[in-house]
């Protein structure tokens, strides 16, 4: 399995490029998963329904499964929420696993700058980001910069300097 991250600030485009570059990498071939970090609490679990009355109950996991899908549901209880190394065993094996988010963690990502958004790029203080995605050109980058709507070129780039899994390096814990 190869490894590489989209990192940007909220209001990006991350999740919309992530949808596009799906179909990209699955027409080339490519069985892909993705993790998605989230910032803000998020559920996947709705009231009314058995897994959620099994995790409001006090349940650690909840495991739901179907004849199309399944599902885990960990609920954290106060323990550290997981990095990378900890979610990557937990998958099954694709050709290409595509990180949204984790902007801080080590491994190679493109950035994702969109100017409306009105932060700083994040290249400058991370030596694991490897090319800019901009909706506008930016002179004197120290990488490679690619228009955020050349899509194919984002998913060549994203090939080219995904890494094997194995070689994540992730921060040290405090």
């Amino acid at each position: 399995m190869r490894i590489i991250g989209l990192a940007g600030w909220s209001g990006s485009g991350k999740t919309t490029l992530v949808a596009k570059l799906i179909p990209i990498f699955v027409g080339r071939g490519l069985k892909v998963s993705t993790v998605k970090h989230a910032h803000k609490g998020f559920d996947i679990d709705i009231p009314g329904k058995d897994s959620h009355t099994h995790r409001m109950a006090g349940a650690t996991e909840v495991f739901i499964a179907s004849g199309r899908r399944w599902a885990q549901i960990h609920e954290l209880r106060n323990e550290p929420e997981p990095d990378l190394a900890d979610i990557l065993p937990r998958l099954s094996p694709v050709d290409l696993l595509i990180v949204e988010g984790f902007k801080r963690h080590r491994h190679p990502k493109i950035e994702i700058y969109r100017a409306e958004v009105g932060k700083p790029f994040l290249h400058p203080e991370d030596d694991y980001i490897v090319a800019l995605a901009s909706d506008t050109p930016i002179a004197d980058a120290p990488i490679p910069v690619i228009s955020l709507n050349d899509a194919e070129k984002i998913a060549d780039a994203m090939i080219a300097e995904a890494m094997p899994a194995e070689r994540l390096k992730l921060p040290e814990k405090a």
